[in-house]
Parts: C-alpha cells; sequence; structure tokens
C-alpha cells in the first residue's frame, strides 16, 4: 500500500479534499488538554494544519515520505516517517513519551492499519483516562435524485463509474463504504452524556472544475489499483461521458459535497 500512495503523493496532495473545522472544534472539545497531538497517518498533512491551530504541538507521522514531503511546514507541527508498524522503543524515542498524548487523529487512514497492533500503541502513549482517539473517514460524494452531486446527468455518469469501479476496492475500503460502523474500535464514549463512539457525522465541500474532479478519483486506491491490472477505467469516453454532463447546467466550477464520518472515544483505564 505504501508503494501505491508513493507513487500518486503529488495526486494526493493537490486533489484531496479538506476537512471541516468544525470537525477539529468537536475533537478538541473532548479533550480535556490541548498540548500534544499524534497525527498516525498523517499523509501530506492535511488533518496536521488545522490540528496545529488548536494544540500546541502535533507530531505528524506517515510511512510515505513522499506525501511528508508536500505537507506544510508549520513551527508547532513535526513531521516523521515511520515503518508501518513502529516498535514500541521508536515510538516512544521518535513520537512521544508513553502516557503524554493528548489525543490520536486517523484522518481517512484507520482502514489500512494493523488495528490490534495500533490499538495497544495507541493506549500506551495516550493520557489516562482521558486521552482521545478520533479516526474519520470520507466516503464517495453522495449522489440521489433529491440532492444531486453536480446535476442528475453526472450523477448517472457518476454511479456508473463507481459501479464499474467496485471490483477494484480492496477489502479494507469495504469499511470506509460501511462508514467505519463495523470496524473495530475499543474505546469509551466521550463528552456529556454521549452513549456511543459515533460514527458521528460532517459535512466538507469541495469547490472544483471536473479536471479537479478526475483528479481527485484518479487519487482513489481502487482507481489505481484498476490501472495497475491494465484496466483504465477514465477511458477517454467516459472522460467525455463526465464533461458532457459536467456542463449540462453551465458553470465550470462546481460546489461538491463530500460526507464525512467519526469515530471517537477516550481511552479510559484500558491496559
Amino acid at each position: 500500500m505504501a508503494d501505491l500512495f508513493h507513487r500518486q503523493a503529488k495526486n494526493y496532495a493537490e486533489s484531496r479534499p479538506s476537512y471541516p473545522e468544525e470537525l477539529f472544534e468537536f475533537i478538541a472539545s473532548k479533550t480535556p488538554n490541548h498540548d500534544l497531538v499524534w497525527d498516525a497517518g498523517t499523509g501530506s498533512g492535511q488533518a496536521a494544519k488545522s490540528l496545529a491551530k488548536l494544540y500546541k504541538n502535533v507530531v505528524g507521522t506517515d510511512t510515505s515520505q513522499e506525501q511528508l514531503d508536500y505537507a506544510p511546514k508549520l513551527p508547532n507541527v513535526r513531521y516523521q516517517c515511520t515503518p508501518p508498524n513502529i516498535p514500541m522503543s521508536e515510538l516512544e524515542s521518535s513520537v512521544a513519551p508513553l502516557g503524554t498524548v493528548d489525543l490520536v487523529t486517523i484522518a481517512t487512514a484507520l482502514h489500512w492499519f494493523d488495528l490490534p497492533t495500533f490499538y495497544q500503541q495507541v493506549k500506551r502513549v495516550l493520557k489516562k483516562p482521558h486521552g482521545v482517539i478520533a479516526a474519520w473517514t470520507y466516503t464517495v460524494p453522495e449522489t440521489n435524485d433529491n440532492s444531486p452531486l453536480v446535476n442528475e446527468k453526472f450523477n448517472a455518469v457518476f454511479r456508473q463509474f463507481c459501479a464499474d469501479l467496485l471490483p477494484y476496492f480492496k477489502p479494507a475500503v469495504k469499511l470506509v463504504e460501511d462508514k467505519y460502523k463495523g470496524i473495530d474500535f475499543p474505546f469509551e464514549p466521550v463528552g456529556y452524556g454521549a452513549n456511543h463512539t459515533g460514527p458521528f457525522e460532517f459535512m466538507t465541500e469541495k469547490v472544483t472544475d471536473l479536471e479537479g474532479f478526475l483528479l481527485f478519483i484518479r487519487s482513489w486506491s481502487a482507481y489505481r489499483t484498476a490501472k495497475e491490472k491494465g484496466v483504465e477505467l477514465l477511458r477517454d469516453d467516459v472522460v467525455e461521458s463526465f464533461k458532457r454532463a459536467w456542463s449540462e447546467d453551465g458553470g465550470d466550477r462546481k460546489v461538491v459535497k463530500i460526507p464525512i464520518y467519526l469515530r471517537i472515544g477516550k481511552v479510559g483505564n484500558l491496559e
């Protein structure tokens, strides 16, 4: 998986949507202290940039140095390239001492992790009992006849494209399709009267032209998997169908709404 992201680091950084400030404000409201965040799977720093506004220090880790090279350089953010499963000794020396982290975040990456190993690390680095883990993902832009993605004609083209893409989704992506409902998440509810760990829904909007939207599609792992198998899903005729549908109601740039689903919990006294 790391090799896949190495090859598309630039596309990923340029095309992936940003996350709404409401998401980060909600998460920050659940942590008693705002000193240190570990942003695991930080990629090109989409989440780290926003976390840096709310927390004193952020450590962003990723297996891809190429993606980290595109991350924003901020005075209170430190990036570290790490192996997929960081040894506990390296975690303590290069990320944070045990029991010192207020928040662990994973933005659109948890479904790729070795969860048992990662969760053991999370339980070790978080402050007990109120340290928080927050993991979120977005699904493909929602399309329905009452709320079209761009317009009804575009909806139809996009649905067909997603159907053609489906065989190339890796099993981990099924967790994303399920909005993280079924992902293992052994943590306690947080906050004021909350009796569950989510998923809580947010929405992000991306203003884009068609080329930007197609670049977004090309950054998807399933698209890259198909291409590696010799299948080009954005053939000339498919791109032409997208173009005709995009221009159906005029205007070059459009607002695309993308749903985000958050799982959030506190470590409690878990060992």
